[in-house]
């Protein structure tokens, strides 16, 4: 879990994502969409990526993908992004993370 936590907090805005999810995709085009620029971890490509996987099954993902972390912060996954953009509160959080700029 600590390596999941080190990534999530190299960046702004972090996803851990699987390149055959298309709710991974979703939420990556969502987020790119406000500018801001994430920094994408597909576990499927990576040799430690099943190791990450249950990591962040550890850390409460009900599905491991997508997995969000803005601002250093684990966020969750799509449902809770998808809430957070729905009652208007995801382009604060970016901008609060300095992932994008007014």
């Amino acid at each position: 879990m600590d390596m999941v936590m080190k990534l999530g907090a190299e960046s702004p805005v972090v996803i851990f994502s699987k390149t055959t999810c298309c709710m991974s995709h979703s939420i990556e085009t969502l987020i790119r969409g406000f500018g801001a620029n994430p920094t994408v971890y597909e576990l499927d490509k990576l040799p430690n990526g099943r190791q990450m996987e249950n990591a962040l099954i550890e850390l409460g993902c009900q599905l491991s993908v997508p997995a969000v972390f803005i601002g250093k912060d684990f966020v969750g996954g799509s449902n809770e992004i998808m809430s957070l953009n729905v009652r208007g509160e995801l382009k604060q959080l970016l901008l609060r993370a300095n992932a994008i700029w007014i």
